[in-house]
């Protein structure tokens, strides 16, 4: 009897323990605006039972990589077309759950201070990765620097130059390290997630830059399996809230923008 009684007490117990702790939702982000931004609503979520734990990347494969084998719940990072590539490339079937905000696409320089200055051959560093290096062509491509033989390719590669009137020379490199080589080149195209990191204002610092209407959302990803999961709805619900939006239009002035 005494037996069953400590039994039924230390389940009790358990029960009040977990209930208390809440059900754990571990997502993927990098640093910079993702993570700070998952940050701002762990309160928010932990009044509603989630228990939001944050895994913070500085590369892009990893954090779908270890959606996709189930080490994690979601990711936080990415845009579609670099969602889709990947999926393609790596055979994983990552899905889209809600669209949270964009970072407008910039080129930087430290050595000039606007386009015009750049002179012909200047080597211009670009993200290797295929979304991202159309993304920055047809960037260089819409501020009047080169013509894509498809001008609508967004996985184009300096391969798909159809015109390239100044000669410039193109390094194709890891998008993370592209802020850390910008004094080796003339010009270099940087995710806005790398360029907040490396300290540059998009706003201030780009000499070329993708207006408010850029497509390319950053999207919470998961699983077909866990996709419409309760807890994963209430991450929606709390990344697209009134505070977050406040949130982003307040500390990033403009580098990051509210998608919804």
């Amino acid at each position: 009897m005494k037996k069953s009684l400590l039994l039924t007490i230390l389940a009790t117990t358990l029960a009040a323990t977990l209930s208390h702790a809440g059900e754990k939702l571990s997502v993927a982000a990098t640093p910079v605006p993702h993570a700070e931004i998952l940050e701002l609503i762990k309160p928010q979520l932990a009044k509603e039972g989630i228990d939001l734990e944050v895994k913070v990347f500085t590369d892009y494969v990893q954090p779908n990589l270890q959606v996709s084998q189930k080490n994690l719940d979601a990711n936080y990072f990415q845009t579609k077309p670099y969602l889709d590539t990947f999926n393609a490339q790596r055979g994983t079937e990552l899905v889209i759950v809600k669209g949270v905000h964009v970072e407008p696409f910039g080129g930087y320089s430290s050595k000039y201070k606007s386009l015009s200055e750049l002179p012909d051959g200047a080597t211009i560093a670009i993200p290797n990765e295929g979304s991202n290096s159309g993304r920055a062509l047809l960037l260089l491509q819409k501020a009047g620097l080169l013509k894509l033989k498809d001008p609508s390719n967004a996985q184009a590669s300096p391969r798909d130059i159809a015109e390239n009137p100044h000669n410039f020379k193109f390094r194709e490199l890891e998008a993370a390290i592209l802020p850390r080589v910008l004094h080796q080149v003339d010009l270099a195209l940087i995710n806005t997630n790398y360029a907040l990191e490396a300290k540059l204002n998009p706003s201030k610092d780009a000499l070329l830059i993708e207006g408010r209407d850029s497509p390319y959302v950053n999207y919470l990803v998961a699983r077909p399996d866990n996709q419409d999961s309760e807890a994963l709805k209430k991450l929606s619900a709390a990344l697209t809230s009134p505070e977050v939006k406040a949130f982003i239009e307040k500390r990033y002035s403009g580098a990051v923008v509210p998608a919804f």
